[in-house]
């Protein structure tokens, strides 16, 4: 079953990648293109996207036109901002939720973004997020509810305290897998 409402994506892509050295590893090619193009990609396909955000840094790899770009000039401001950011492109659509994704984790796969929009009908909290059998994270999925409080977040913590309440999915730990530094890109290499 997947969900009938009307959900939008934002796609966190600006961070400032310091774990990854001295450039930026969302536009560092991993198996044949940019590893945030992977993430960016699979996003697009998802047949459930009312509309797609991407918060980038203002040196961003390009994206598929179906992606409204919102720029954040500061991600020192931490996670929050991003997070805030994405918010308010979304803002003036009719959405009945969001999926937040990370641009570092590009072995997610469609079934699982679908997973988590399937679950979150019966979510006790209007919340369903990732889980590898530890604490609960991103990918999630946020009812339309909790877009003032996404909106308000502030520092570098994202949405923790939000997702501490959520209904989770379980997903296999690799397919959770953030790539941060250069080892990361070449463990899954294959």
């Amino acid at each position: 079953m997947t969900w009938s409402k009307s959900v939008g994506l934002i796609l966190l892509a600006a961070g400032r990648s310091e774990r990854f050295g001295a450039k930026d590893k969302l536009a560092h090619d991993w198996r044949g293109k940019p590893l945030v193009r992977h993430v960016a990609d699979r996003l697009a396909a998802m047949p459930f996207a009312a509309h797609l955000a991407i918060v980038t840094p203002d040196n961003a790899t390009r994206f598929p036109d179906c992606f409204e770009e919102a720029v954040n000039k500061d991600p020192a401001r931490g996670l929050s901002h991003s997070i805030a950011l994405g918010i308010g492109a979304l803002a003036e659509r009719d959405l009945d939720a969001c999926l937040i994704a990370l641009g570092d984790m590009p072995l997610v796969p469609r079934q699982h973004f679908a997973a988590l929009v399937d679950a979150l009908e019966t979510a006790d909290n209007a919340i369903v997020a990732s889980a590898n059998g530890g604490r609960a994270q991103v990918p999630a999925l946020f009812a339309a509810k909790h877009f003032a409080e996404l909106a308000q977040l502030a520092g570098d913590n994202g949405a923790r305290d939000l997702l501490s309440t959520a209904t989770t999915v379980h997903c296999a730990p690799d397919l959770l897998a953030d790539f941060d530094r250069p080892e990361d890109f070449a463990r899954y290499a294959k």
